[in-house]
């Protein structure tokens, strides 16, 4: 009888045309036996060999001769009781990620050295992981690898199951230099501690230059020593606090010198291959500082009979693909950043400003190309239609959003007078429609209002202001998002890959949360898997104008999931729409640049659409780009914290009102409205009785008079102390607890947890 072999193709060291061939007598030769180990690292043992190659008796014996053969000319090693080529990387290995191929894929190599010569490269596989983590240039790594076919290429592929953290070789500081001579390292990171800088190791550093520096091993007695390896620039300058965060999340900030002579060499687009669009009377509607206009809108009352009381929204967008095609420097560079980001003293654009400033801004005046979205739409607010367009066209006004809201409410100037009834008026007479759909969708309508920094020539803070929200500022929004809508329902219905713009809805556990919180304050939520925005909805409204109002819209916010990219589509719960992709922004967003190539390939457009190859890389690139959002989020805030705190350096001792943004078991984190900055408040300072956590209620209160503190009070506090680099402050508690709402009810289950930990080592409060 013939012997089989297992029907797990991954093990096979056979085509089925050989297993047709096999008899009893089969051996196989040393390449195949070489092949299969290389190919199944994890199955590398003498019996697996066996198994797979269905030897029995003799040839299990013939088997294991051949195999110390191999080990004997160096070819095999034993690890353990798995067999390996020599040279060759285990299954799962340790991998530094060191660069990208010219298709931007990510390339490593092992940590630790594998036999002689050259270390194997390993090119990355990225998917999305449990915690939306992706890996980067400089990461270490532990990884799955499988050995290729490709001759040409890195002799392996990596699947990574964990992103190790960062090692901490170097660290950000400010350096100081003593009254007494001896230099210091004033720590950026609220967790970093100070260090003293040896004069042999000061590295040309000056006080108050920004420093990379190297810690040594802490002593046992006094500070640790580090040694200056970088000095990156002075803090006196208008945009130190900003390299700060730069630094601190790895954010690409200068351009490559092959990347600023690809942007030189761009040529402007020409009206070939497009619709002339150029007497369309087009306006762009942005910030009054804003730089570059990505985004151009006009509308018209519908004159189809069929369409009573209907409009035509039209919106062109700068068409970024025309001049950054997939797999040069200058789509690498955009990748590799993802996303512009934006601090209070200065921008770090996406792509450089010959691109974002120039020939992709849509100027008043210039010829400018551009795909363009017409959207119909019913006296309802419904969509009927819509259609894509790639064009040239021309603005005819760039305007601010105060100043295009002035025009409407009865103020125009020199720029809006003559544009008001022919252009103006028709956009707000759609939004008044659109807003009428909107209603219908019921997105989620979270109230939290964004506040601005203000600075000085000299970069530091002059005020924080809350910016007033604008009926100009909801019409661009509401615009933008139909056009985002508009691309997903085209792509889709043209069976073009593409990368969403997902939200999913909450969590279960987030959402039991809530409703145990809602429960606290009389407030009830309905259970069930299949939220909507609109129940959300109904909470807020019941709160509407009450003192809980913030706590209400705080709590509801976190409980929120985050969004994120993804070429599958789960559809967008805060807008509470089916499918969304980001298609407005492809300046400052490299999701948006995607959605352009993919609608120029689908619809026929020309040069410039999704590749293949790009196509079959969305998965890794929508974890990339979601990673880059993030670490500019984290960045900005890091900022903005740095920029308030020495702003309020000079005024500890003074007093503040605030609003509890945070409860934990060792303390408050408030925030000064009137800055919008955060400190914290420890447990360990509040006086007068033993506080206790309650999570559900997100309060602390005291365990002897049962009153306390909670999410989103309002309360006066003192600022105790400041470290401005680090964005840190502290301060004190001036007003007293209060009953809490539904405290009785949670009183006893909270103290029940509490002394059961108070059992265990460690304290968690105290007492007074």
């Amino acid at each position: 009888m013939a012997r089989g072999i297992s029907g797990r193709s991954h093990g096979d060291p056979r085509t089925a045309d050989t297993r047709a061939k096999v008899k009893d007598d089969y051996r196989p030769s040393r390449d195949e036996i070489l092949r299969y180990i290389a190919e199944n690292p994890d199955r590398s043992g003498k019996r697996d060999i066996a198994k797979a190659f269905a030897l029995r008796g003799e040839d299990r014996i013939w088997l294991k001769d051949m195999l110390r053969d191999l080990q004997d000319e160096g070819l095999l090693t034993r690890e353990r009781k798995r067999l390996a080529r020599v040279g060759a990387l285990p299954h799962v290995a340790v991998l530094d990620i060191f660069g990208r191929d010219g298709d931007g894929v990510l390339l490593a190599r092992p940590t630790e050295a594998v036999g002689g010569g050259e270390p194997p490269v390993v090119s990355i596989r990225v998917s999305r992981s449990g915690n939306g983590q992706a890996p980067g240039i400089g990461d270490r790594v532990l990884a799955k690898t499988f050995p290729t076919d490709d001759a040409t290429g890195p002799a392996y592929t990596g699947r990574v199951m964990k992103i190790f953290e960062k090692r901490n070789d170097a660290v950000l500081g400010v350096f100081r230099v003593l009254k007494d001579g001896t230099f210091r390292i004033e720590p950026v990171e609220r967790r970093q501690p100070e260090l003293v800088v040896d004069k042999e190791f000061q590295n040309g550093a000056r006080n108050g230059d920004l420093v990379e520096v190297e810690p040594a091993r802490a002593s046992r007695y006094g500070l640790p020593r580090a040694k200056v390896l970088t000095v990156l620039g002075s803090l006196t300058s208008e945009k130190a606090v900003s390299m700060i965060a730069i630094h601190t999340h790895d954010i690409p900030h200068i351009f490559p010198a092959d990347v600023l002579a690809e942007a030189e060499a761009v040529k402007p687009a020409t009206l070939a291959g497009r619709e002339d669009w150029r007497d369309l009377a087009l306006v762009t509607i942005d910030p009054a500082d804003a730089k570059d206009h990505d985004d151009a809108v006009f509308a018209i009352s519908d004159t189809d009979e069929k369409n009573p009381g209907g409009v035509i929204v039209t919106v062109a967008i700068a068409d970024v693909a025309a001049y950054i095609r997939y797999g040069t420097a200058l789509d690498r560079e955009a990748l590799k950043r993802g996303n512009s980001v934006y601090f209070p003293d200065r921008v770090v654009p996406m792509l450089p400003e010959r691109i974002s400033n120039d020939l992709c801004s849509l100027r008043e005046g210039h010829d400018r190309p551009a795909l363009a979205v017409r959207m119909t739409f019913s006296a309802d607010g419904h969509k009927l239609r819509h259609s894509f367009h790639r064009v040239m066209m021309k603005s005819v006004a760039k305007l601010a959003y105060p100043q295009a809201q002035a025009a409407i409410d009865g103020a125009p100037d020199d720029k809006t007078g003559p544009i008001l009834d022919t252009v103006l008026k028709p956009l707000w007479d759609a939004y008044s429609i659109l807003k009428r759909g909107r209603a219908s969708r019921q997105p989620l309508e979270l109230d939290l209002p964004e506040r601005k920094i203000l600075l000085k020539e000299d970069g530091t803070v002059d005020r924080v202001v809350v910016p007033e929200r604008l009926d100009a500022h909801r019409l661009i929004e509401e615009f933008m998002i139909q056009a985002n809508v508009a691309a997903a329902e085209t792509l889709e219905a043209k069976r073009q890959a593409l990368v969403y713009r997902i939200h999913d809805a909450p969590s279960l556990a987030k959402q039991e949360s809530l409703r145990e919180f809602l429960q606290t304050l009389g407030l009830s939520l309905a259970r069930g898997a299949q939220m909507r925005p609109a129940q959300f909805n109904g909470i807020l409204e019941r709160v509407s104008g009450a003192d809980n109002e913030g706590l209400v819209n705080e709590v509801v916010l976190r409980s929120q999931s985050q969004a994120e990219y993804s070429p599958k589509n789960i559809g967008h719960f805060g807008l509470n729409l089916k499918r969304y992709a980001h298609f407005t922004s492809p300046i400052r967003r490299y999701a948006d640049l995607i959605v352009h190539r993919g609608l120029i390939a689908a619809l026929g457009f020309g040069p410039g659409g999704l590749t293949q190859n790009e196509a079959e890389r969305l998965e890794e690139v929508s974890v990339l780009i979601s990673g880059t959002e993030r670490r500019a989020m984290a960045a900005e805030r890091d900022t903005v914290d740095r920029l308030i705190a020495a702003y309020l350096a000079e005024r500890v001792g003074d007093r503040f009102d605030a609003r509890i943004s945070g409860v934990t078991k060792s303390g408050l984190f408030v925030q000064l409205p009137q800055f919008g900055a955060d400190g914290f408040i420890p447990v360990s300072s509040m006086d007068g009785d033993y506080y206790i956590y309650d999570e559900t209620a997100r309060s602390l209160f005291g365990e002897r008079t049962g009153k306390g503190y909670q999410l989103a009070d309002r309360v006066e506090v003192r600022l105790i102390e400041v470290a401005p680099m680090a964005g840190a402050m502290r301060f004190e508690m001036l007003t007293d607890p209060k009953p809490l709402p539904g405290s009785k009810r949670s009183f006893h289950k909270a103290k029940g947890r509490a002394r059961a930990s108070q059992s265990r080592p460690g304290p968690r409060g105290r007492r007074r």
